[in-house]
This record gives structure tokens, sequence and C-alpha cells, in this order.
């Protein structure tokens, strides 16, 4: 039981550690390697919960698959970290101080209510059986989000084709 919950709060701040990077560097290959660690981290926290297809989706579908596709688009691009510092529009301090204070406000709110659900020992549900599995995932995905879903395959499709031709143009100019 307690190698569990070091797991946890091992791939939790690999998690949290892996997004907060992911927007923070100016290098997009890097961004998208640390996107590919804060998955895995999620990956881990679903097997964990028992969702064993889930997790497996998330390391299959999004970190092999789409990401390896973000890397191949950023190459074919031949984007580079400098082409981001400059044009930017800059956030000024006192957005970011509002920001800040709307965060730790939202995190002491949390704190505050697990520590009330721990302290009165309020019952936590149980993920029922079929949690995270192949026929649950399924049945939701073809029904109730397949709109959603089909609509995200065309937008990966077309964010594919234009860069393909956005790189077809520039190597065009460029001769």
């Amino acid at each position: 039981m307690v190698i569990d919950t070091v797991i946890f709060y091992i791939a939790a701040l690999l998690a949290v550690f892996g997004a907060i990077m992911m927007i923070t560097v100016k290098n997009p290959v890097a961004a998208v390697m640390y996107l590919i660690l804060s998955l895995i981290a999620q990956a881990v926290l679903y097997v964990q919960l028992g969702a064993l297809f889930v997790g497996a989706l998330l390391i299959i579908v999004y970190a092999g698959a789409i990401l390896v596709l973000f890397l191949f688009v950023i190459m074919l691009l031949n984007l580079r970290g400098e082409q981001f510092e400059g044009g930017h529009p800059r956030l000024s301090l006192a957005t970011k101080y509002f920001l800040s204070a709307l965060f730790f406000i939202e995190a002491v709110i949390i704190f505050r209510e697990a520590s009330l659900a721990l302290r009165f020992n309020a019952p936590m549900t149980a993920a029922s059986e079929t949690f995270g599995g192949v026929t649950q995932v399924a049945e939701l995905l073809f029904t109730k989000y397949l709109y959603p879903f089909e609509l995200t395959s065309i937008l990966l499709l077309v964010a594919v084709v234009g860069a393909v031709i956005m790189a077809k143009r520039d190597k065009g100019e460029d001769s």
C-alpha cells in the first residue's frame, strides 16, 4: 500500500512537471518531449486506477502516434526556438499577479475540501468494474462522443496537410 502512494505522488509530480515545462520552454521539440513525459505519467495514474486500457491508449495513441506526428510536422517545417521569441505579446505584471492569485485561491479551496473529506471520513466511491475497459470506452467513443472524435481526426488531417503545403511553399521559395 505504501508503494502505491509513492508511485502515485511520483507520477503526479512528473505529470505536473512535464505539463509546466511543456508550456514554458521555447524549443518546440523539447515541448513535445515534455508532453510525452506528462502523458506517460498520466498513463501510470490510469493504470493505478485499474483502467489498463485507457493507460495503454495514452501511451500508444497519444505518446506514440500523435506526438510523433507533431514532431514530424515541427521538423518538416524546420521550426526553431528562436522563431518563437519575438512578436508575442507579453502579459502585464498585473495580469501575472492576478492569475497567480487565482491559481493560489483555487489550490487553497481544493486542499480545504480534501482535508474536510479526510477529516470527516467521507466515503470514497469505488470505480465500477468496467471503468476504463475496452467495452465502456468503445461504447462512449462511438456513441456519445462520435462527432468530437471524428472532428478531431479531421482537424489533425487538415493540420498535417497544411504543414506539408507550407513546407513545400518554403522549399519552392528557397530554390
